[in-house]
């Protein structure tokens, strides 16, 4: 088994919000997990730790449980994780606010009879079958919103966590449900990997390959390299970039199991 994982901020003078992890239990099998912690706008969003804090906390508790629990299902670990991080610190911050720290997610976690996956937002997921073909397994519902009716702040808060818009994991643990969740043979994965919106942008905003060009750069050149390649198309004024983001938190992780 291989894996390989690689962050980068996108800008050295703010913190890196995205969480990476893997787990290898005593039991056999494996963990990764990906959060891509929201960046709140400037102003009062109800909570003094931070989204890095939240990640952390969040991404930490999904990396223990996914691990030493196998008798529990990804959507109630993801369930019972972010309840475990509101409760760290319900008693100090508005967890009511809609800018409350949030984030995507990715787990996947295997063992020697299956794969099992959860992605809920904006960060992606490649299942590789052993005859190289590559499944993306994503979570499009912010994709599908229009985009004028995310431009406004009010209207963006107004569609986050809520009916008919987009969910992501806050404070409030019936999130889970809304997760895309999915399992495989294990015979039927020889690869996974997990992107935030930082390093998918090479296929999802770039076109530069591909799901499975983009699976092929992570096993040939390692995490870092998808992550340098995204960010010398970045500083290419010519190109588009997502969300009016020139550069964002950048995390990638791949595991050849």
């Amino acid at each position: 088994m291989r894996i390989d994982l690689a962050t980068a901020p996108g800008a050295a003078e703010r913190p890196n919000e995205d969480w990476l992890s893997a787990a290898t239990p005593a039991a056999g099998g494996g963990v990764l997990v990906a959060l891509d912690g929201v960046t709140p706008p400037p102003g009062d969003v109800g909570c003094a730790h931070g989204v890095p804090w939240f990640t952390a906390r969040l991404g930490g508790r999904l990396t223990e449980l996914s691990g030493s629990r196998r008798d529990m299902p990804l959507a109630r670990i993801l369930a019972e994780s972010i309840r475990d991080t509101a409760d760290a610190h319900r008693g100090t911050c508005d967890l009511s606010h809609a800018r409350t720290p949030q984030a995507t997610v990715v787990v996947v976690r295997w063992d020697e009879a299956h794969v099992e996956h959860l992605v809920l937002s904006d960060s992606v997921l490649l299942l590789e079958a052993p005859d190289g073909g590559v499944t993306a397994v994503l979570d499009d519902r912010l994709d599908r919103l229009p985009r004028e009716a995310l431009r406004s702040r009010a209207s963006a808060d107004a569609l986050r966590n809520a009916e008919g818009g987009f969910f992501t994991a806050a404070a409030d643990p019936a999130v889970a449900a809304r997760a895309v969740t999915g399992r495989s043979p294990r015979g039927e994965v020889r690869a996974v990997a997990a992107l935030t919106d930082g390093a998918s942008r090479w296929t999802d905003t770039f076109g530069e390959g591909d799901w499975a060009q983009c699976l092929a750069v992570l096993r040939k050149e390692g995490a870092q390299g998808l992550i340098g390649r995204v960010r010398a198309l970045e500083a290419d004024p010519a190109r588009p970039h997502a969300r009016g983001k020139r550069h964002d938190d950048a995390s990638a992780a791949f595991a050849e199991l």
